[in-house]
């Protein structure tokens, strides 16, 4: 069997049936049998898209996607992608073609050694030279890309390689066994003990709670122990919003919760389970930390300890963890009883926007809200960088695990429309939501043109200030200046509509509130993507500081 063919077939037997890619030259052998497999191909228009949509389909579905292309060019354009994967920690087969082995490291034609390239942005990569160790090869990827903290594997595949035959029974292919990181049972009890003690203590979930699927245990962890949830940005939604210890979210930009925030200053014990403690979340690390005993519960033990000292420090699994924790706390009988529970929800709900809703233009904000009503917990949703992702990470409404979908460590400009598209064909086609500004509407926008050919029911929200707004703010506060960040012409001469509908999309312009509900409900309607240019409020700024005890609110 060709090489290409085995390549092909293990991915089958591994579960792996949605592919995003883009053909070429050095990986045709690979597509010749992608043709009539199990493994459904959508045809992508840059292939950095290609890596976004893989990432947005594991992120809906929990499953495994092939990200394919060829080599050069096509390979390096998998860069981007592969860093807001790894970064998120979201696993994914990435496969580039490659020249001939012969031509390795003789500046042949289309030829680059993607593997060193990419070694910071991936798990693995590695450049198949010997056609009888691909089973090996195969096996090992994705056991690396679902192992421990998840990410994204490499694999390049020279062009002779492919073509090779080598005796392979597929019948005989076993996929390694991949077991849950199991805490260590001492550390579990004297975290239990620095709970119990605490005068308010708190826990800090992370994405690795949503990608370990353990939103019940920790449900059911903190409603016995009687301890407040804060959730980081890549956990939006692990909570019901108005659940009685949903205490909001922390942070400088995306997390800044007046509520989440002051909760967060009051409490001396840090339960962080399934988080990175990042900067966005923590800001100046002598504010977040002072005062405070921390125990991190994290599946990669470089994260623990990494940025500061902590008390418990516990490798684990998340969902393991918490079915510890939770065995341990109903045996021993012991519980928090700190009283604060009782304002959790009441502060939390003090502190949601409001709204402006007047004005000759819309105040970006309010879209939100309405957002909120029109489209709820039935879409999911998609959001890449910039003032538009700080205001949805403050303001959107999120009740469920999995629907939710930032590019939280790279802030990737381009994500939002890609990943949409691989969001919705991992929940059966399901409608998704693009949060965008209008600048960040311009990186890969070409995609629309994959939802439109594979009839996606994608809605792009673009807030258009017409402003490099996110570095227009930077610049006005921190160094009182303003310089190459006006986009005037995208209030004018630029138009958003024509060139989504020359991309096989409906769209429409929203000038004035009087317009903006009718507009949303239309393109929830809409059963093909949806493009809607909300012309909002130029000079609009968003809450954020450099502590989270001195976060600069604006109305």
């Amino acid at each position: 069997m060709q090489v290409a063919e085995i390549i092909v077939r293990i991915l089958e037997k591994e579960g792996i049936d949605t592919a995003f890619g883009i053909p070429g030259a050095s990986i045709n052998p690979v597509f010749k049998y992608l043709e009539n497999s199990k493994i459904k191909h959508h045809l992508m228009r840059h292939e950095e898209a290609a890596v976004h949509a893989a990432d947005g389909y594991y992120r809906s579905s929990s499953k495994l996607a092939l990200a394919i292309c060829t080599s050069g060019p096509g390979a390096t354009n998998f860069v981007t992608g592969l860093y807001t994967a790894k970064i998120d920690s979201i696993p994914l087969i990435a496969i580039t073609g490659q020249a001939k082995s012969s031509q390795l490291g003789t500046d042949a034609f289309q030829c680059v050694d993607i593997v060193a390239m990419t070694k910071e942005v991936v798990k693995k990569s590695v450049c198949v030279l010997n056609p009888h160790e691909i089973e090996k090869i195969m096996q090992e990827a994705i056991y690396t890309a679902k192992e421990g903290r998840p990410g994204p594997v490499l694999i390049d595949l020279p062009l002779d390689i492919q073509m090779v035959d080598i005796p392979f029974d597929i019948d005989s292919y076993q996929s390694l066994p991949i077991e849950r990181k199991q805490p260590e049972s001492t550390a579990i009890s004297t975290a239990l003990e620095l709970l119990v003690s605490a005068k308010n203590p708190i826990i800090i979930a992370g994405g690795g709670v949503i990608l370990s699927h353990a939103e019940k245990e920790l449900a059911s962890f903190a409603e016995f122990m009687n301890i407040p949830i804060i959730t980081t940005y890549m956990a939006k939604g692990l909570v019901p919003e108005h659940h009685y210890l949903n205490a909001g979210m922390v942070g400088i930009q995306v997390g800044a919760s007046s509520s989440g925030n002051a909760i967060f200053l009051e409490s001396d014990v840090v339960l962080g389970i399934g988080c990175r403690f990042t900067d966005r979340h923590t800001g100046a690390l002598d504010t977040y930390t002072a005062g405070r005993t921390f125990i991190h519960v994290d599946i990669d033990p470089n994260e623990i300890g990494k940025l500061f000292n902590v008390e418990v420090g516990i490798v684990s699994d998340a969902k393991e963890a918490l079915q510890s924790l939770i065995s341990l706390a109903k045996a021993s009988g012991l519980r928090n009883t700190s009283t604060r529970i009782k304002e959790i929800s009441k502060r939390k709900t003090q502190s949601e926007l409001k709204g402006v809703f007047r004005g000759e233009l819309i105040n970006p904000k309010d879209i939100f809200i309405k957002v909120n009503e029109t489209f709820g917990d039935d879409a999911l949703y998609t959001t890449g960088c910039g003032l538009v992702q700080i205001w949805s990470g403050q303001y959107q409404l999120i009740n469920k695990p999995r629907i939710y979908f930032p590019s939280g460590g790279a802030g990737t400009l381009g994500f939002d429309i890609p990943a949409a598209i691989g969001a919705s064909v991992g929940k059966g086609n399901a409608k998704t939501v693009c949060m965008m500004g209008d600048f960040g509407f311009t990186f890969l926008v070409e995609e629309l043109a994959v939802a439109s050919k594979y009839n996606l029911p994608i809605v792009v929200i673009i807030l258009n200030n017409a402003y490099l707004s996110l570095i227009r703010q930077n610049q006005k506060y921190a160094y009182s200046y303003e310089h190459a960040v006006d986009m005037q012409e995208n209030h004018g001469g630029v138009d958003y509509c024509k060139v989504s509908e020359g991309l096989g999309c409906s769209a429409e312009r929203v000038k004035t509130y009087e317009e903006l509900e009718d507009a949303l409900q239309r393109a929830k309607d809409s059963t093909r993507p949806y493009v809607l240019d909300i012309i909002v409020d130029r000079q609009t700024d968003c809450n954020m500081g450099n502590d989270i005890a001195h976060i600069k609110m604006f109305e």
